[in-house]
């Protein structure tokens, strides 16, 4: 190899050496602000009932909003649910967007559903709504039945015909625990004028056994790639997302379950129909819309509403998954760039914009190289055995540490797996993950770049089991 290869080879290992110790440094960061931030969370949950905002003026109303394609296996349990919520006054609006199989005639079953004229202001586009159904069993249920358009147009028509100021975004194949409400308006209550979105934790149902759309018992699944996305979960929501809303540097609401304020919604043009990523597309937009017109604003996660949602349990589902969340990150962060380092944009172009471009966006990218390197050297005799050892050694250590903590921060908070066998099972999978699994993901996200390039829409059908099949 001639000297400029070499010193190329050279400068990416430097790279990829310091990429590893600055992402484990933040979040070990995020680790410490969020034991911090759970601490003074429930330092203030013992000064407030959740009975008590029951009675609270500033409790405002909330439309339930439940974007649902092909859901027929899961679409009546997710409505139960819904409709067991805890919560003075809402309204559960589940959009059908132009499904091809049972999912409408489950409804129409289910509920008793019969055909209203509806009168309301098409503010937001979406594609033409066939008919709008309530229910005679339940009052609170609205059905939209619409043409296919995907879930950011079918989140605009629920937009469009919800009554209340507050809508709750979530996805018709997952479930709320009967509090989450109550506890995802608490930021809305605290800063009224401030609060524009919210967000809860998501965790997996795999393993658990479901009752009339509730989970009644917590438990892990027998798939172990579930079991590696329990790990995952635990340590995005409470290790990371945790962190990154006390820096006010929160960019992402989980699409399965955010709470909004609807005219701010509205204001900025809805959900982009042109993105995979409406999620988090929303609140980057959102923020740099209220920043542009100097209106102080606050994007907040809460650590204890609970959604319950199904992992993919095969890896074909799994890397399509991925793929299309990473596919969603970098078309969002691309369409709001100008934010990037841009004082203008407040600690959102200084700090979050960066963190998620370098480390959530390219990260996968860099990882990769670091692999292929790795093999190079290894092809070529140029490894030092010690050194590499040594350094993946380290990272085991450090990885294992913070999925570890995560799982600390969970049983500190909530405890949802009280049993010794399941916090075990748990602990083993961080080690196993650093094997095999890591590798994958960081090669599905990073083939998300040329998914991008070749301009792939498509979702990517995930296969699901069904609530049903957990019992």
């Amino acid at each position: 190899m001639d000297t400029s290869g070499f010193l190329i080879l050279k400068v990416l290992s430097l790279m990829i050496l310091v990429y590893f110790c600055l992402i484990n440094a933040f979040y070990f960061i995020f680790i410490l602000l969020s034991l911090s931030g759970l601490l003074r969370y429930r330092r203030l949950s013992t000064y407030l009932n959740l009975k008590e905002i029951f009675h609270m003026p500033l409790a405002k109303p909330i439309s339930v909003i439940a974007p649902a394609f092909n859901e027929e296996r899961t679409i009546v349990e997710s409505v139960r649910s819904l409709l067991s919520l805890e919560y003075p006054n809402f309204e559960i609006i589940v959009v059908n967007d132009g499904s091809t199989d049972k999912t409408l005639q489950k409804l129409m079953e289910s509920f008793l559903l019969e055909k209203r004229n509806w009168v309301f202001r098409r503010l937001l586009l979406s594609q033409p709504i066939k008919g709008i159904y309530v229910s005679r069993s339940e009052d609170k249920l609205i059905v939209v039945d619409k043409e296919n358009g995907g879930k950011a147009d079918a989140l605009n028509a629920g937009i469009n015909i919800a009554r209340f100021p507050l809508f709750c975004a979530v996805d018709s194949d997952s479930l709320l625990e009967k509090d989450a409400l109550l506890k995802v308006v608490r930021p809305f209550l605290e800063e009224p004028e401030k609060t524009v979105a919210s967000g809860g934790i998501i965790q997996l149902s795999n393993g658990c056994e479901i009752h009339k759309g509730q989970v009644i018992k917590v438990g892990l699944p027998q798939n172990w790639l579930a079991q590696f996305q329990i790990i995952e979960y635990l340590r995005a929501f409470l290790g990371g997302r945790t962190g990154l809303s006390l820096l006010r540097s929160l960019l992402i609401i989980s699409g399965a379950f955010g709470l909004f304020r609807k005219d701010v919604v509205q204001s900025c043009g809805g959900y982009r129909q042109r993105t995979v990523g409406e999620d988090m597309d929303l609140v980057v937009r959102l923020q740099k819309d209220l920043r542009e017109k100097r209106i102080p604003h606050r994007v907040t996660f809460v650590p204890d509403p609970i959604c319950w949602t199904e992992a993919p349990e095969t890896i074909r589902s799994l890397a399509r998954q991925r793929n299309r969340w990473h596919r969603g990150l970098i078309e969002s962060l691309a369409y709001s760039f100008k934010m990037f380092l841009n004082p203008r944009y407040g600690i959102t172009g200084l700090v979050a914009m960066p963190y998620y471009t370098v480390f959530e966006m390219i990260g996968p990218l860099i990882e990769t190289v670091g692999y292929l390197l790795f093999f190079y050297f290894i092809l070529t005799g140029q490894l030092n055995t010690s050194f590499a050892f040594l350094f993946f050694l380290l990272a085991v250590i450090i990885g294992i540490m913070i999925s570890l903590l995560a799982v600390l921060l969970e049983e500190y908070s909530e405890k949802r797996y009280p049993r010794l066998k399941n916090i075990l099972t748990i602990f083993l999978f961080a080690w196993l993950e650093n094997i095999l699994y890591r590798q994958f993901l960081a090669l599905v996200r990073a083939g998300a770049f040329i998914s991008v390039m070749r301009r792939k829409r498509e979702w990517g059908r995930m296969e699901r089991r069904g609530f049903r099949a957990n019992h």
